[in-house]
């Protein structure tokens, strides 16, 4: 196949992974913080990812709140798009670099579904406060585990929630810090 070729099959293979990888994430974390089940939201999570997490859910216990199945589901599938991408391109694979780098990409993905949702929520306490939208509830419920330790340390000031700041700012130095 030609070099335009798989380019344009690797952007559509890892675009499809990372979809379905952010969806089972969000489940991951609306679990682990509780998330009204009953959210339609959650509802199509559930619904989209359950045919994997739950089998697998029989065989790996939870630990509290955490569903170990859908985290390892997040790593399984993170390893085989990486076969599949280094396969298609016809790149070398070291499997020790390849189990680092599918560690390395899911705590990337974690830090940037997380700098989106702070930026979301900011624009939501700006405009947002009459929606009525069911995702509304689930990126407030997914933020302020990440806000709420910051702004017990650093106090408004003059009325300004200055958490979703550094909570930005300490995001993307992390990012930049993984390097992928």
């Amino acid at each position: 196949m030609g070099g335009s070729a798989n380019q344009a099959f690797s952007f559509l293979i890892e675009t499809l992974f990372q979809l379905y990888l952010a969806a089972l994430m969000l489940r991951v974390l609306l679990e682990a913080f509780g998330a009204d089940y009953y959210n339609p939201i959650c509802q199509a999570l559930i619904r989209i990812t359950d045919p994997l997490v739950k089998p697998l859910s029989k065989l790996i216990p939870r630990v509290g709140s955490v569903s170990l199945a859908g985290i390892a589901w997040l790593y399984i599938l993170e390893l085989v798009l990486l076969v599949v991408l280094m396969t298609l391109n016809g790149w070398a694979m070291d499997w020790s670099v390849l189990f680092l780098l599918a560690a390395l990409r899911l705590m990337r993905m974690l830090l940037v579904l997380y700098l989106v949702l702070i930026i979301v929520n900011v624009i939501l306490s700006w405009v947002g406060q009459g929606f009525r939208h069911p995702i509304v509830p689930l990126i407030y419920q997914l933020t302020e585990p990440v806000l709420a330790p910051i702004r017990r340390i650093l106090p408004p000031l003059g009325g300004f929630d200055l958490s979703p700041l550094l909570a930005i700012i300490v995001i993307q130095f992390l990012i930049i810090l993984l390097g992928v």
